[in-house]
């Protein structure tokens, strides 16, 4: 029997734990080249790490700054790799939307219904990843009230993976700590083998209204 006969070809999973290992790789990359920046500028201060689960969650912060997914990224720390789910333009950057890519962020078309990032966010949690993304789908300031997507909702129920509220401190200081707080993660409840469109919507705003209780009394 030749060599190549006897060569084992690799199986899903294989390939999926070989992906998983070099997005780990990129993502730790980017965290010790851009974190000395955020320790001196925007230091974090987080609160719940205990509440981080070993597997696959839902991260689901509130969203009012640019730099929001760095604040959740380095109060989770270097130990725990994350996918995100970004805005469409910014995967279309030159150069930055590569390496994005490569540490296991992907865009989302807000505008349409993207069913190849539905997949994309779904893919990641059955491999076990946790996945960042923001339930209110964009920036929010002031005292706007934006109605949350149901997005996180549907991909917890449709994985089984739990939702992980986050609140992080509205109003960003310079050179001070700015707190992110980790809620604890649970299951949202529903009746029959998949959720309504009702009761995915009542899971979105309970979900907001958890995030937002972390946040009493941080501003």
């Amino acid at each position: 029997m030749s060599e190549e006969a006897t060569v084992r070809k690799t199986t899903p999973k294989e390939t999926a734990e070989r992906r998983m290992k070099r997005m780990d790789w990129f993502f730790h990359l980017l965290y010790i080249i851009i974190w000395p920046y955020f320790r001196l500028i925007h230091p974090v201060r987080a609160v719940g790490r205990k509440n981080i689960p070993e597997g696959p969650a839902v991260i689901c912060p509130n969203h009012t700054t640019a730099g929001d997914p760095f604040y959740v990224v380095f109060a989770f720390g270097y130990h725990w790799p994350m996918r995100a789910m970004a805005k469409a333009e910014i995967m279309r950057l030159p150069f930055i939307g590569w390496i994005l890519g490569k540490a296991g962020v992907f865009g989302v078309d807000r505008d349409t219904t993207d069913v190849k990032a539905v997949r994309t966010a779904m893919k990641f949690l059955k491999e076990g990843d946790k996945l960042l993304m923001f339930p209110e789908g964009t920036r929010v300031r002031g005292n706007e009230d934006v109605q949350a997507k149901v997005g996180a909702a549907l991909f917890a129920t449709r994985t089984g993976v739990p939702l992980l509220p986050v609140y992080i401190q509205r109003k960003k200081k310079r050179f001070r700590r700015n707190t992110v707080v980790i809620g604890e993660p649970y299951y949202p409840e529903y009746e029959g083998r998949r959720p309504s469109a009702e009761e995915l919507q009542v899971m979105a705003r309970d979900l907001m209204d958890r995030v937002q209780a972390l946040g009493e009394g941080i501003g």
